[in-house]
């Protein structure tokens, strides 16, 4: 008896190996991309918040993109990095350098954090605005629970005037910021608060006083 044996060329055998290879590493990219959607959309379910105007999926998607920067990093890190970089929401398309301030006084831990950030790009561009006011004051320092405040403030403006082209966080932005250029200072974040519920109670939004803007 005759045994045959076919060879396989070294180069197809190694093209075979690096495709299994490659298509492997696709497969446990997508499954990570799977799992992130998941967590985000249980997230955000456990907030009970509305339901942020970018997909889960691109959120994912854009999230796996941030892990070739080393964390924690600054904000202004992350615009250099990905500041091209378009998110798709409901509102329209922005670029991440849109959400998020080229500046130092910032820095996320993780890049879930900067997810969380620009999945609501109507908040995350007050912010912007705010953090680069205080960046130009060095005398104006940011606390993490002061920053936490004056973020939960315009995400319950959007949520109470979603509906009127989001007026109250650009008024409540601009009167921040005017504080910071005229005393230097940040305002507290019960000062905020307050200045949010007088621009709700003004323009006929009930405001109850067991609520976040509720002081």
């Amino acid at each position: 008896m005759v045994l045959s044996h076919s060879v396989i060329p070294l180069d197809s055998y190694l093209t075979s190996m690096a495709d299994n290879k490659n298509g492997r590493e696709a497969q446990a990219q997508n499954e990570e991309r799977r799992q992130r959607k998941r967590a985000i959309a249980e997230e955000l379910e456990r907030a009970d918040e509305p339901e942020p105007p970018v997909d889960p999926a691109e959120l994912a998607y854009f999230e796996t993109e941030l892990e070739s920067l080393e964390f924690p990093a600054t904000a202004a890190d992350v615009v250099a990095a990905v500041g091209d970089r378009e998110i798709e929401s409901a509102d329209g398309t922005y670029t991440v350098a849109d959400l998020l301030p080229d500046a130092e006084v910032e820095s996320f831990e993780s890049p879930a954090e900067v997810r969380t950030r620009v999945q609501r790009p109507t908040v995350a561009g007050a912010m912007k605005r705010v953090v680069e006011a205080a960046d130009e004051h060095q005398s104006a320092s940011f606390g993490a629970s002061q920053h936490d405040g004056y973020e939960r403030t315009f995400r319950e403006l959007r949520a109470i005037d979603a509906d009127d082209d989001d007026e109250g966080i650009r008024v409540v932005a601009d009167w921040i910021i005017e504080r910071i250029h005229e005393k230097e200072t940040l305002p507290g974040s019960r000062d905020v608060r307050r200045q949010a519920a007088k621009f709700c109670r003004s323009n006929g939004y009930s405001v109850r006083n067991d609520e976040w803007l509720g002081i």
